[in-house]
């Protein structure tokens, strides 16, 4: 989705000096929606510039160009802010907003962002859809019963009796345990990725491309969206069977007289199947693509029909069934045919001689004679036994062990003896039975496909999935615990009930009737198809936008409301597919493939992204850990290769070409000799990579120049700069040193030598871990400039910059103490990378301190990118700041709504997972104080008098050249030589310049005389003038007009700019000064040299009376963001 905004500004006209002027100023900037942006409103923007900006759904970022600004890829500019107040307020930053919102209007915007479909556009004519938007659904309906309906499939009905009875309630119990512990763990691993942001369509397809790239994203999104495809079917089918073998027999179509059509895997069977399930699946199609609104709706009484048959079968273990069965040795269960009391004896009629039907059918399974035949059954019993007594009947100890059988045995290792006795028809095991149940709990993934649909996914996926999970995993133990101790062993490895004439053994179990299961386990079916069909179209569709595989395009296009129809057609089509296949055994095995491969990378995705520590690591879901994730992903991992290894590897193979064939297109193997070559390649690769583009925001980072000052023994001046830059980086990410020594690089390299080993070191005690460089320059400007545009390599270079505070400028007569660092800002903004100015760096904890509590204070009052919320929470990561609480304050003015700014910016803090102390500081108008008055007067009148008593540098080589030429006889005129003999020479000034930053700035001009052949030429009086001191000839230079300076009257624009810095500086001091550290934006530079000295002269008003500061001025892009 793309929000546009249209944004009138007032003409405007430029004065003398360049500087806008807005013309009306009473009237502030006009701003509506583009998309509401009448006749009206295109005549509203006829007497000024119209801008436009939009904001990215996709990735949280503001992006767009203004008209009339040369400012490129500065995110949230609002030029409809432009902060000049009539009360002044924040005059300071008027030049700010300009180009970057006001914090009042940005929070509104932010606060109100939905949660979309990432890429999607708003449908034409949005003013009238409005109200027909998708439903935006809670925990209850958009999570937990999804996944609740999703786990509770056909396993609970059908087979889970049968586990228990072959593998024993302890085995069972361990079965469910690891099935319910893998889920568990990834719904963990889930639950932290999806609180970590906003979740848009596409659920864990979105949350494993977002953190592992889009190539294991696409492929495991593509698995995942064909295993839940495949999934509907498999459902679909197992309703089919339900209603065709136990509901309602006598409605298939296909059927040859003696229940061939009703009789499992026999060809009528199967078309049966085909038929009706074609059918229901376009009904439930039909359902799905009407909308969501109406799935949930039938979901609800779907999953009501499936509680009720739970609550029946708990009921009904605890009351005595009076079905019975024929059991022979009181360990083997006969067919149903032999169910009456005359029918279940081995003799006819009681008569010892005589075999009756069922014993003569095992004596004839063995080929015994008559007399043989007696004398073996007389070693066998048959007798009719309660199928299910019911608890405290002693039968749990008797199910507690496992009877594992191989095919064809009615015993272990004993063969089946004529066709009335139940055998084994498959060969069990612990871990064949461990395959056939996991696909029972793999519904943990619904709510999260639909995390489009929710009215807030951070919230709702964690607890619906994990409250599900639980839930799930009661009824399965509980189940387990009640099956054994209330039903018979034989009758629970009944696998197909036919010893109770081909009942449901679980429905049997039911009170008061067995049609309660029935109907249960058929609409639970039912309803889990409903379910995968609602959650595949949309996963299909987030795969489609993201455009990762091209033909896939089509199918990311939806209805007005957003309701993927192109998708829903595709899988619809796919899941006939295996309708048409009819065989639940031939789908379930790589059905359980998909789901458990996309759980492994969940896992995977948890786990890395924990140990890297990435700055857009921030879940709001807690409890997590790495080791669980990757105890989850090893357990994924080896149930896929229990279940069934070669589905496995095609699975995984599978994956393999998907990735490669979305990765094919940008790939370069170029493979190296050895281990180096192949390291080298992998560094190459890396680097080209990062070529590509620019990282996107969820990656960014902040890779540090540290600009270092040397002192006279070339170490490092103020090393706390390196131990801050230690503390942000907390070890990680791109760190690069730079020094620059003035000189000529022919002398000066052995120096740079020596500084950059003492820059090593210093960098080792520090714990910093990058890399330094020290350059030689003839100018300290030139060198910081090349530094700043030539650090790092290829896509491995610095978005940020540390510079140290210009000390003792105020006590220097020349600006060049304060100019290298304006040069510096300016420097810095021209490459939009973001600087930090630490003030009063020598009062900043070392490494080896640790803040106990205290606070981090963050004073934000322009946006420029998110740096102001990003630096504290990476700080807080070092263990130095790591008790520190932090606090925002923002400021609110006259025309603004201070509860609404506190209200929408603890919503921007929620979505992007951050905690912290919120105040809104409200700065009404008033008017300007004395103090502010005279403070501004005294700033002029230094200024003023600095100008008079200082002469440029250019100026004084000019003078002093023309003193020398005004006394020197050219040779010409009294010994006849050629006039060009002398006319080359000239006389300059050489000075001795200091480092950047210097304190003690005072610059000596001396007369170099070496170039003159003959000293002669020099005057005395010539001699008498160079030697003058200089404080002494600005002083004479400036008595005429310091009398002039009692008449300056100073500048409403200074006045106001000075009143927004005290009025500031005093409500922080109230505010922060027991914090630690105070950060707050870094007004622009000014554009005219002649307002340089009053703009460090407004910085130190700002900051004073504060013991650590960190003013920041953002790059202009987006550094934050709510998306995970």
């Amino acid at each position: 989705m793309s929000q546009r905004f249209t944004v009138t500004k007032p003409a405007v006209q430029g004065d003398i000096n360049n500087e806008v002027e807005i013309v009306g100023g009473d009237k502030p900037p006009s701003i509506q929606a583009a998309e509401n942006d009448t006749a009206g409103g295109a005549s509203s923007a006829k007497n000024g510039k119209k801008y436009s900006r939009l904001i990215n759904s996709g990735s949280g970022d503001f992006y767009g160009s203004v008209a009339g600004y040369s400012e490129e890829g500065a995110p949230f500019m609002n030029d409809a802010e432009k902060g000049v107040n009539n009360d002044g307020n924040l005059a300071l930053y008027e030049d700010d907003f300009k180009h970057r919102p006001k914090i009042s209007s940005l929070l509104n915007t932010l606060a109100n962002y939905k949660t979309l479909p990432e890429h999607s556009q708003e449908p034409e004519g949005r003013d009238k859809q409005l109200k027909n938007v998708a439903p935006q659904m809670g925990t209850l309906m958009g999570v937990y019963l999804p996944c609740l309906q999703n786990i509770l499939g056909v396993i609970l009905f059908i087979r889970l009796t049968w586990i228990v009875g072959n593998a024993g309630a302890l085995e069972s119990f361990f079965i469910i345990v690891i099935s319910c512990a893998t889920t568990s763990l990834t719904a963990i691993s889930m639950s932290a990725v999806a609180t970590n942001g906003v979740v848009p369509a596409g659920g864990s397809y979105f949350m494993i491309s977002r953190a592992l790239g889009p190539e294991f994203g696409g492929a495991v999104g593509v698995l995942f969206y064909l295993g839940t495809t495949f999934a509907s079917s498999m459902y679909i089918l197992g309703a089919i069977e339900i209603l065709l073998v136990y509901i309602a027999p006598v409605i298939a179509i296909f059927d040859d007289g003696v229940g061939s059509g009703t009789t499992s895997n026999s060809p009528d069977m199967l078309n049966n199947m085909r038929v009706y399930g074609t059918i229901i699946l376009f009904v439930l199609s039909l359902l799905v693509f009407v909308g969501v609104k109406y799935v949930n709706k039938c979901a609800l009484l779907f999953l009501f029909c499936v509680v009720i048959s739970i609550f029946c079968i708990y009921i009904g273990v605890f009351i005595p069934n009076d079905l019975q069965f024929c059991c022979l040795d009181d360990n083997i269960a006969i067919h149903s045919d032999f169910r009456s009391i005359e029918e279940c004896t081995l003799y006819f009629q009681g008569n010892a001689s005589v075999p009756s039907t069922l014993g003569q059918s095992l004596c004839d399974a063995d080929d015994l004679k008559v007399d043989e035949c007696v004398s073996y059954l007389s070693k066998h019993s048959a007798k009719l036994t309660p199928a299910i007594p019911g608890l405290g009947n002693g039968l749990f100890s008797d199910n507690l062990k496992n009877l594992y059988r191989d095919g064809g045995e009615v015993l272990p290792r004993e063969e089946g003896k004529g066709p009335n006795e139940i055998v084994s028809d498959i060969t069990t095991s612990f871990t064949i039975l461990l395959a056939i149940f996991f696909p029972s709990v793999t519904g943990i993934m619904a709510g999260s496909n639909r995390s489009g649909d929710l009215k807030d996914a951070q919230f709702s996926i964690p607890r619906g999935t994990l409250g599900a999970i639980f839930t799930t995993s009661l009824i399965y133990i509980t189940c387990v615990l009640f099956f054994a101790g209330a039903v018979r062993g034989e009758i629970l490895r009944d696998k197909f009930g036919e010893s109770i004439d081909g009942g449901l053994v679980v429905a049997n179990i039911a009170w008061p009737s067995q049609w309660v299961i029935l109907i249960g386990s058929f609409l639970s079916t039912i309803g889990a198809g409903l379910q995968s069909l609602t959650g595949a179209p949309r996963l299909l569709q987030a795969i489609a936008k993201d455009n990762l595989i091209p033909f896939l395009a089509v199918f990311g296009k939806g209805s007005a409301i957003g309701e993927p129809t192109w998708a829903l057609l595709l899988t619809a089509a796919i899941s006939e597919l295996g309708i048409i296949i009819a065989k639940l055994d031939s789908v379930a095995p790589i059905i359980t493939m998909f789901f458990l491969m996309c759980y492994m990378f969940v896992n995977l995705a948890c786990a890395l992204q924990t140990l890297l520590r990435t700055p857009n690591w921030r879940p709001r879901f807690k409890y997590y850990h790495w080791s669980l994730s990757f105890i989850g992903m090893v357990m994924c991992v080896s149930l896929m290769f229990i279940s069934s290894w070669y589905y496995a590897l095609a699975a995984m193979a599978l994956a393999g070409c998907i990735y490669k064939y979305i990765e094919y297109r940008g790939a370069e193997k170029e493979w190296g000799d050895g281990l180096r070559g192949l390291s080298l390649q992998a560094a190459r690769y890396s680097l080209l990579r990062l070529e590509e583009g620019p990282p996107h925001t969820k990656n960014w980072r902040p890779q540090v120049l540290v600009l270092c000052k040397l002192d006279e023994e070339l170490l490092p001046k103020h090393r706390r700069l390196l131990s801050f830059a230690s503390q942000l980086k907390a070890g990680r990410g791109l760190t690069l040193v730079s020094s620059v020594i003035e000189g000529d690089y022919t002398t000066k390299y052995p120096e740079s030598q020596a500084a950059a080993q003492e820059l090593r070191k210093v960098m080792t005690e520090e714990k910093v871990k990058g890399f330094h460089q020290v350059l030689i320059a003839r100018d300290v400007n030139d060198g910081i400039s090349a530094c700043i545009q030539m650090s790092g390599l290829g896509g491995l270079q610095h978005n940020t910059v540390i510079a140290g505070w210009p000390y003792g400028w105020r006590q220097s007569t020349d600006d060049r103490a304060f100019r290298v660092f304006l040069n510096v800002v300016r420097n810095v903004s021209s490459m939009h990378n973001a600087l930090l100015v630490p003030k009063n760096i020598t009062l900043f904890p070392s490494n080896d301190q640790k803040l106990e509590g205290g606070s981090i204070d963050v004073w934000w009052i322009v946006h420029d990118g998110g740096m102001l919320m990003l630096l504290p929470f990476l700080l807080r990561q070092h263990k130095v700041w790591k008790n520190c609480t932090m606090k925002i304050y923002t400021v609110a003015q006259m025309e603004d709504n201070s509860i609404q700014m506190k209200k929408d910016l603890k919503t921007f803090l929620y979505h992007l997972r951050i905690d912290a102390e919120i105040e809104v500081v409200e700065l009404p108008g008033c008017d300007i104080s004395a103090y502010t008055y005279e403070r501004t007067l005294l700033m002029e009148q230094r200024t003023q008098l600095l100008r008079q008593m200082k002469l440029t540098r250019k100026e004084s080589s000019f003078d002093a050249q023309a003193i020398v030429d005004l006394h020197h006889i050219p040779a010409s005129e009294t010994d006849g030589a050629s006039p060009a003999k002398n006319t080359g020479r000239k006389v300059r000034f050489a000075r001795q310049e200091s480092s950047p930053f210097d304190e003690e700035s005072e610059k000596e001009e001396v007369l170099n005389v070496s170039n003159l052949t003959d000293i002669n030429e020099v005057t005395e009086d010539d001699v008498d003038l160079m030697d003058m001191e200089p404080e002494k000839q600005k002083a004479d230079a400036a008595d005429n007009d310091t009398d002039g300076l009692l008449d300056i009257k100073p500048s409403d624009r200074n006045v106001r700019r000075m009143h927004t810095a005290v009025r500031l500086n005093e409500i922080i001091v109230e505010k922060s000064h027991k914090a630690h550290l105070v950060i707050l934006n870094l007004p622009g530079p000014p554009k005219l040299q002649r307002k340089e000295q009053n703009y460090m002269e407004y910085l130190e008003v700002l900051t004073e009376g504060l013991e650590r500061v960190l003013m920041v001025r953002g790059g202009g892009r987006e550094v934050i963001t709510i998306y995970s």
